[in-house]
């Protein structure tokens, strides 16, 4: 089992006990705000285990099936996780509807507050593991889950204040203002997970400091070539794809061009973690004089 799997099998756990502390906070309290930031630990749980099976899925090894793998599998997860957040927050605005509807008090409970800071002060402190980890491991799956949770730490903290300024100064509809803020910020947290997971899907090519340093190791490895053009990226998951054109002298024995192909395969697998290449080798006729400089 991958250090990522064992992470995501961890967060299953974590979500579970932080969804029980949350629902118990709002069980001592009644109040809305509370309630949502325990509806939103219900998504917490789903996504946790979404993001299991989508690391067990994208694990796999390339077969005839899918011979580029399985890595794509993780997108669909993080989607999964941005369709469910939006789920929540919607469901939220409802409470918060029916509630400004027919009002009603709360009890701010100083066991149900303790209780829900908390879980916050867990949920904190593990989207900082995983966020870290999921960037380590290159993972969509785990750094979603970890923006998510972070958005769910925010939203913790102000609905505590809240609820403690709720009573203070007896608009006890605070609540449910706070627990619509809390909603909207769950939207916006939803619709970036999104996003970025359909932008993997598309194939979004690598980001242009890895595109960059890619060119550069291209060009200090590719000695006795003519030109290197066409080059394309694109990531799927944890994996990086590379493709473009190398062009050689006409005369150049096949296995002196081969050795140059596979310098800087080596080289770029050394410069980028989990990356596929692919060069196709032509002739001086087909030289662009553009695309990757050869020094």
């Amino acid at each position: 089992m991958t250090v990522s799997s064992r992470i995501a099998l961890i967060n299953v756990g974590v979500s579970l006990a932080v969804l029980g502390l949350k629902y118990l906070a709002f069980l001592l309290t009644g109040s809305v705000a509370l309630y949502s930031d325990a509806l939103e630990s219900i998504v917490n749980v789903a996504t946790a285990i979404t993001a299991v099976l989508a690391l067990r899925v994208s694990a796999k090894p390339a077969d005839a099936a899918h011979p580029y793998g399985y890595a794509k599998a993780e997108y669909f997860s993080a989607v999964i996780v941005g369709v469910l957040i939006v789920v929540a927050a919607i469901s939220i605005l409802r409470e918060v509807y029916l509630g400004w509807l027919e009002p009603h008090s709360f009890d701010a409970s100083p066991q149900g507050l303790a209780i829900n800071a908390a879980a916050t002060v867990i949920n904190g402190i593990w989207c900082a593991v995983l966020i870290r980890e999921g960037r380590r491991a290159r993972s969509p799956a785990l750094a979603a889950d970890g923006r998510h949770l972070f958005t769910d730490v925010l939203s913790s903290a102000g609905v505590l204040l809240g609820v403690v300024l709720a009573v203070l100064s007896g608009w006890e509809k605070l609540d449910l203002v706070l627990a619509g803020l809390v909603a909207v910020n769950i939207l916006w947290s939803g619709w970036s997970v999104l996003k970025e997971s359909v932008g993997g899907l598309m194939d979004q090519a690598v980001p242009a400091e890895t595109l960059e340093r890619i060119r550069k190791r291209i060009a200090a490895e590719a000695t006795g070539a003519i030109e290197a053009h066409d080059l394309r990226t694109r990531q799927a998951g944890r994996m990086t794809f590379v493709d473009f054109h190398l062009v050689v002298p006409g005369d150049m024995p096949v296995s002196e061009a081969h050795a140059i192909c596979d310098r800087i395969e080596d080289a770029l697998e050394a410069e980028v973690a989990d990356i596929l290449v692919n060069i196709h080798v032509e002739p001086e006729v087909k030289a662009k004089q553009q695309g990757v400089p050869v020094l």
